[in-house]
């Protein structure tokens, strides 16, 4: 995902001098080619995320259109009153990209993981929180993101993720993706578990069950009436992010649900709220909690077969 997206942005910088790419000594072997290629967009603030927002908040008051660039929890977590008073409160054109969604970076343990960005992004106010579910997405995201106006969150995988929606081609922020429908079950998937959500619909549809996927890339504003229709139309809605399951996507679809007085049976996959005290890789991880194609399979059918 992140090649895609430094792919993509080399490319809109080119045409718009006022793109400007920080990073906060991070990015190698993948910000090498913009900062060769537009050296005058681009800045190594060093391990400082407070002040790469403190610079960030400035180019913006002068008319750039900035993007900070950093593995989540220090792009996020370690300078969130700037991101909160500096970025937000004045509504500056700034994105903030945040590369190792979920276990990405599992075996360096929990000050690498990101389970609470969107959780904490999604509360601030004027910030519109992406999560692309896989490269094509992220290409089409970053576009979208230069026209956007305002504070952006762009939550991105880390590398080697491979497209699951190839037919994709309308893309608008704040609008779902329907990767495939289904009466059965439905599951809202964001960021890099997408593709197990396709796999899961794919096993589930061998076993009998009609499984639509969505894929919910942008996580405020969300798609209330693609939640809406789905919980109108299948018995079933499941909700599947590498993030923990309090304040993400699952908490943003049963928000949509519980205002809208819709009863479905509804089951929020995530990681439960504990800190991981294991190390392995982003698979092991994603099946300590439940959260493999099979797992989610196997989840999904006890949610359907079982009673109201």
């Amino acid at each position: 995902m992140r090649k895609t997206f430094v792919k993509t942005l080399i490319e809109e910088a080119k045409q718009d001098r006022d793109i400007f790419l920080i990073t906060g000594d991070l990015g190698f072997m993948a910000l090498e080619e913009f900062r060769d290629v537009l050296p005058n967009q681009y800045l190594n603030a060093g391990v400082s995320e407070q002040n790469m927002l403190g610079m960030a908040a400035g180019l913006a008051l002068s008319g750039k259109k900035v993007y900070v660039y950093s593995i989540i929890p220090f792009a996020t977590m370690r300078p969130f009153e700037y991101v909160k008073d500096d970025i937000c409160y004045q509504n500056l054109n700034v994105k903030i990209v945040g590369v190792g969604a979920g276990f990405s970076y599992s075996l360096y343990g929990s000050t690498h993981h990101a389970l609470e960005d969107i959780s904490i992004m999604r509360s601030l106010p004027n910030m519109t929180v992406v999560c692309p579910g896989d490269p094509l997405e992220v290409k089409f995201a970053t576009k979208a993101s230069v026209k956007h106006k305002g504070p952006m969150y762009l939550r991105l995988g880390k590398a080697g993720e491979p497209v699951v929606n190839p037919r994709l081609k309308n893309f608008k922020i704040g609008k779902a993706v329907i990767v495939q429908n289904g009466k059965d079950a439905t599951i809202i998937a964001t960021s890099n578990l997408l593709q197990n959500a396709v796999e899961a619909g794919k096993l589930l549809k061998e076993q009998g069950v009609d499984c639509g996927v969505i894929s919910m890339h942008t996580i405020k504003p969300i798609d209330q009436s693609a939640i809406i229709e789905a919980a109108k139309e299948t018995k079933a809605i499941v909700t599947l992010e590498e993030h923990s399951v309090i304040g993400g996507l699952g908490s943003a679809v049963a928000e949509i649900l519980a205002e809208n007085n819709l009863k479905v049976k509804f089951k929020r996959l995530g990681v439960p709220d504990e800190y991981p005290h294991v190390i392995g890789s982003q698979r092991y991880l994603r099946e300590k909690y439940g959260l493999s194609p099979q797992q989610v399979a196997q989840t999904i059918r006890n949610v359907i077969s079982k009673r109201n």
